[in-house]
């Protein structure tokens, strides 16, 4: 990718990424102080302001690389985690599945609101915001799919992980969480060799879809 068209995808990329990361991880914390954890609370991660959630390599530095290196056809990267404390949960198991759901379903609302904003852009083609308004909505739409699907994988760390734990008999529960230090060894696997991609694209394109088909786009 030549290093102007790289300016111009970060530049309409950065709001959509930013709103991604934020929202997913102020949700996970919101919704942790809900059931009864007051952890990111009391850290000041339960907030709209990016910063506090930016990773400098995960956020940053790797996606523009990952950017680069493939031409503007793959993303990936993460944002610092919101501490939670589970067992500081009213009901830890049960509530762990709503805490990490959250994160992945702001990312859907999210993919939702940036339709709505293509669909506007469409509704007034001659005006002189329309056009770049489309091109971030786009982004913003595949951005927040990317993060909800990536995230509902069933591999610990990722949220899909912590539903599968929530989820299983107790045996089998703790099996997949001692799995967790190393998931991320695995994905990250899992995307040098293309596997994930392979998981990943065609859900993708079958979300995608999904939201422009209810938008009519």
């Amino acid at each position: 990718m030549q290093i102007d068209q790289l300016i111009q995808t970060i530049s309409l990329a950065a709001i959509p990424v930013l709103f991604a990361i934020t929202l997913h991880e102020a949700a996970h914390g919101y919704v942790a102080r809900h059931f009864g954890d007051m952890t990111a609370y009391q850290q000041g991660r339960i907030t709209l302001n990016p910063l506090r959630h930016i990773d400098p390599v995960g956020t940053i530095l790797l996606p523009i690389l990952i950017l680069w290196a493939s031409s503007g056809t793959m993303l990936f990267g993460w944002a610092k985690p919101v501490p939670v404390n589970f067992a500081a949960l009213r009901r830890p198991k049960q509530d762990m599945l709503w805490v990490a759901i959250a994160g992945p379903a702001s990312n859907l609302v999210m993919a939702l609101g940036w339709a709505l904003i293509f669909k506007l852009g469409w509704m007034f083609p001659g005006n002189y915001f329309a056009e770049p308004m489309i091109l971030m909505a786009e982004y913003g739409i595949l951005i927040n799919v990317i993060l909800m699907v990536l995230n509902l994988l069933p591999l610990p760390p990722l949220d899909g992980g912590r539903v599968a734990v929530s989820m299983l008999p107790h045996r089998q529960a703790y099996m997949l969480a001692k799995i967790e230090p190393y998931g991320m060894f695995i994905l990250i696997f899992l995307l040098i060799t293309n596997i994930l991609g392979q998981i990943l694209w065609p859900l993708v394109r079958m979300v995608t879809e999904v939201i422009k088909f209810i938008f009519g786009l």
